[in-house]
């Protein structure tokens, strides 16, 4: 139920912990990782956690990469950066890996899905399920990352990065379906909530079922917040402020998604 945590199948879950919302004795995860914090019932942290994901996914982890981010990025000559940033440095695996999870945890999703009640949220889910697997085959050339393969001689001439994937041939295959997730997930995890608080009549109800609690603002946040940075450095002190602004920014896209679809299992799917 919407009051229960939500739990990822057992199949994604990690040895650690992290991403299980498994009870330790008789507290639940959050109170794991924050036994003091959440004593006190009218604190706000705990207000905000109730009925939605783990705290540790929804805050913690979103603040963490970019509290690494800004570490890194201070510390670390432009030798190491480069390392870091490459095709096949830690930034670039992560985002395989959420997007992974992502397109698993949809197929996961799809058969629970009550197509006469839930269609909204089944057609989301599709779409997921569809974005998360053409994205995880992009980002990897469809294998030619791991299995080290040549780019044939025809395909170079139209990839500018010489890679077997789609989005360097073209910018409707790169930038277009890059801007309307960035512009999908600033709408839909910091304008519906900001609405929902301030103007909750301007939301067309038939869709509810699509908003996003609010606490998925965190890592909406780690969409924008960067680029803004980023930008403002640019146009401020005449440089951007992160080596590779866009790998930390497709890091929080394919991490929203994820988390997207948990929200979507816990608030809707489940409930049927």
């Amino acid at each position: 139920g919407e009051g229960e945590p939500t739990s990822l199948p057992s199949f994604l879950r990690i040895r650690s912990g992290i991403l299980s919302f498994r009870k330790i004795g008789n507290r639940d995860v959050t109170a794991h990782f924050m036994p003091k914090v959440l004593s006190d019932k009218e604190n706000l942290v705990k207000r905000l956690v109730e009925n939605k994901p783990s705290v540790f996914l929804w805050l913690y982890l979103p603040l963490l990469i970019l509290a690494a981010t800004i570490a890194v990025e201070a510390a670390l000559p432009m030798s190491a950066l480069e390392v870091i940033f490459s095709e096949n440095g830690p930034y670039e695996l992560l985002q395989v890996v959420f997007s992974t999870m992502a397109f698993v945890y949809a197929l996961f999703l799809l058969p629970k899905i009550n197509w006469t009640t839930q269609k909204l949220a089944g057609i989301a889910v599709l779409l997921a399920a569809i974005g998360s697997f053409y994205i995880t085959g992009e980002e990897i050339s469809w294998g030619q990352q791991i299995l080290k393969w040549d780019t044939p001689a025809y395909w170079s001439t139209v990839n500018d990065q010489n890679e077997t994937n789609l989005h360097n041939t073209s910018a409707w295959l790169d930038q277009k379906p890059r801007l309307l997730l960035f512009l999908g997930i600033v709408i839909a995890g910091l304008i519906v909530p900001a609405l929902r608080r301030w103007k909750p009549s301007s939301l067309p109800a038939q869709y509810a079922v699509l908003y996003p609690k609010d606490c998925l603002a965190v890592t909406a946040g780690g969409v924008l917040i960067p680029y803004l940075v980023h930008e403002l450095g640019e146009h401020i002190i005449g440089r951007g402020i992160f080596h590779r602004v866009s790998e930390v920014q497709e890091l929080y896209i394919y991490y929203f998604v994820l988390l997207y679809l948990v929200d979507l299992k816990n608030r809707v799917i489940s409930q049927d």
